[in-house]
């Protein structure tokens, strides 16, 4: 089967560089032809050359706006399946946040093309049926979404213990807004007591400063600007990271939290490389992970750092919980089982 992945920009430094891979290196492993589609490319000619079976995209303008939904019809009238990573149907993110998507709802437009088949012909989320922030999607529509939630990357993470980056705690991650006062008031002073290393992006004024200028450079497909920085950590690092750790921390925004609906990435990685972690709690982690056996999950912020110090004090109590978290990744939350779940919604379509 041949994949067409709709990613505007491969300078991305953020999630959706790794969610790309995680997809790309499954969807291959499967034994798929795999081509991304970017702002260098014109659709029409791309779907003409390579004439996929599956083409992956996305409700945001930013997608939207390299499509020609009259031409694609006239592919999908030939077989093409296109699946779309719909957007929330009322956001909780703040307007500020200028590169998040509008809710779905406040868009007119794309609701009717929705509700016509227009924007494709099926839809997906990596956020729960029930989560509040989806509550009247398919009423309005009239079409179901499907929930694919993130997961890890099986090729790509390979872990082994790193000298570079042995430490008592750890975490990998952008700095955003809604995480700074948790990281503030819970996670730095425990870098008063223990080895605590943060890697990632935006975590100093400069750095988030250059961020915009490089998301301008991205929106507009501006090369210089759009490669300004580079990834600090290769993809194979984070495995490393996780394996030579004592606990790694993971932590959600506030509204996840609130929500319950979706989790990060990191949730899954850290097991799949035989990290420990401790996580925030967010309601859907009960539906992947038996907590307390194969995920340490804190119910509070005061409980989350009394955890994180329990967990360093008795290394014992690790292990058990690392190898059952890491079999129940394996089995079920990595991208090779996202992209066995995408196929048999194009297959659903097709019948």
């Amino acid at each position: 089967m041949k994949v067409l992945y709709h990613i505007p920009s491969l300078d991305s430094i953020y999630a959706h560089r790794t969610i790309y891979h995680g997809y790309r290196n499954a969807f291959v492993d499967m034994g798929h032809e795999f081509r991304p589609f970017t702002l260098d490319d014109r659709l029409e000619l791309v779907l003409d050359q390579y004439r996929p079976d599956v083409f992956l995209t996305a409700s945001h303008s930013f997608y939207r706006r390299q499509i020609d939904y009259a031409m694609l019809r006239r592919f999908r009238n030939e077989g093409l399946s296109v699946l779309v990573k719909i957007d929330f149907w009322s956001s909780p993110i703040s307007a500020l946040r200028i590169n998040e998507a509008r809710s779905l709802k406040d868009e007119p437009k794309i609701v009717e093309m929705i509700a016509r088949g227009d924007l494709g012909d099926a839809f997906f989320h990596v956020v729960e049926q029930d989560d509040p922030r989806m509550s009247g999607f398919a009423e309005t529509t009239g079409q179901p979404f499907h929930t694919v939630p993130l997961a890890a990357d099986s090729l790509a993470l390979k872990p082994a213990f790193d000298p570079r980056f042995e430490a008592d705690i750890s975490y990998v991650g952008t700095s955003l807004p809604e995480k700074r006062v948790f990281f503030k008031d819970h996670v730095f002073p425990l870098g008063r007591k223990y080895t605590l290393r943060i890697y990632g992006q935006d975590w100093s004024r400069i750095d988030r400063g250059l961020a915009w200028v490089q998301r301008a450079g991205q929106y507009f497909n501006i090369k210089p600007l759009a490669r300004l920085r580079k990834p600090r950590l290769q993809l194979e690092d984070e495995a490393r990271i996780y394996a030579s750790s004592r606990v790694s921390i993971n932590v959600h925004e506030e509204y996840q939290r609130r929500f319950g609906g979706d989790c990060n990435e990191r949730t899954f990685k850290i097991p799949f490389c035989g990290g420990f972690e401790v996580v925030d709690d967010v309601a859907c982690l009960s539906r992947y992970f038996q907590r307390g056996t194969e995920l340490a999950v804190a119910t509070t912020p005061g409980e989350w750092v009394s955890m994180v110090e329990h967990y360093l004090r008795h290394p014992e109590e690790r292990s058990a919980i690392i190898e059952a978290g890491r079999q129940r990744v394996a089995r079920d939350h990595t991208y090779h089982n996202r992209v066995a779940q995408l196929l048999s919604i194009c297959t659903r379509r097709v019948a």
